[in-house]
């Protein structure tokens, strides 16, 4: 089929590449959100999936919107089969639906109808999901809602990130995008309706969504962290300055036989009476207050919060690179009862 490529960030490389190196279908153009100021210096920078399409040859549209008429008018010369999309980042309008005789179909980062909008893997991390996945769906005017063409599933690790399982699910997912067009193709492969049951909404996690409550428990802490990593960064302040916080470790703390330990989370018996992680009596950080910073032996740092202690891995502070957290705190010499609001 002649297919026309929509997408935008890296997440959309690997079904770009699997669609370039495919033997059945022609990416005759991509479609891709226009240039605009990236990183630190803010200089303006092509889209991931520009620079691969320029690479590789292949016309590029960058329209402000795909409701602009010159737009419109380029992709009915174009006269594509399939507009496959994976992360473009805007609405398509009715008009730009018709023009492909087999619809635009979309590489959605869940199984629907759970997670429907912009962050269905931040979403299912916060909400503690064991197994997400991926579908390819007819794109229609409504919200993540039309007919599913395929699905994959995808185990939730305990120490995923947002960034690691997105990485997974954009590759298996650039598969099942191939092999859905494949069926489109040849006539094989129908799409069923989503189900009206266990719809949930995704909406686009912002940096006031992620600053971190030491007061909730340590295991929303923690998941609060990898769902906002690597973009848009949890975050807290020290000292009336802000920093991100990166990944880190629950420990539970379990009382057996008058003894108490710290099981890190997936590590030892489960606190059966073993010690398996480390120990809170020789970190001195059994009672810890919310936001409270201890700084243990062996490069450990320790942070109380509403429901356990988790150790740091990895600290931001505004305006500097990223660095370990035990260099973090012995440059910053922090005081006994220090603590982040």
């Amino acid at each position: 089929m002649r297919v026309v490529f929509a997408g935008t960030p890296a997440v959309a490389l690997p079904s770009l590449r699997a669609l370039l190196d495919s033997s059945r279908h022609d990416v005759v153009a991509v479609v891709t959100r226009p240039d605009r100021p990236a990183g630190r210096g803010r200089k303006v920078a092509h889209s991931p999936v520009r620079t691969l399409a320029e690479e590789r040859g292949v016309e590029v549209l960058t329209p402000q919107k795909p409701r602009d008429p010159d737009f419109l008018a380029r992709l009915t010369e174009i006269a594509p089969d399939c507009c496959p999309v994976v992360a473009y980042g805007a609405l398509l309008p009715r008009a730009a639906l018709d023009i492909p005789r087999h619809g635009w179909v979309n590489l959605h980062f869940s199984l629907l109808p759970a997670w429907r909008g912009a962050a269905p893997v931040q979403r299912a991390l916060l909400a503690g999901d064991d197994v997400t996945g991926a579908s390819v769906f007819q794109i229609e005017e409504a919200l993540d809602s039309g007919p599913v063409y395929g699905t994959l599933t995808e185990p939730v690790g305990p120490h995923d990130t947002a960034g690691d399982l997105l990485a997974r699910l954009a590759d298996a997912g650039s598969r099942l995008l191939v092999a859905v067009l494949d069926g489109i193709a040849d006539g094989s492969l129908r799409a069923w309706p989503q189900r009206s049951e266990g719809v949930s909404i995704a909406p686009k996690l912002d940096v006031a969504d992620v600053r971190i409550d030491w007061s909730a428990p340590a295991y929303r802490v923690d998941r609060l962290i990898r769902a906002a990593t690597p973009a848009p960064g949890a975050w807290t302040t020290f000292r009336d300055h802000r920093i991100k916080i990166g990944p880190v470790r629950p420990v539970t703390v379990v009382e057996t036989t008058a003894v108490v330990t710290a099981v890190a989370a997936g590590k030892g018996d489960g606190g059966t009476g073993a010690a398996g992680g480390d120990s809170a009596t020789s970190l001195g950080i059994e009672d810890l207050a919310p936001g409270q910073i201890a700084v243990g032996g062996h490069g450990r740092i320790a942070v109380g919060t509403g429901g356990g202690v988790v150790l740091l891995d990895e600290v931001r502070p505004e305006g500097r690179p990223t660095m370990a957290a035990d260099a973090w705190a012995r440059g910053a010499r922090i005081a006994a009862g220090e603590r982040f609001t």
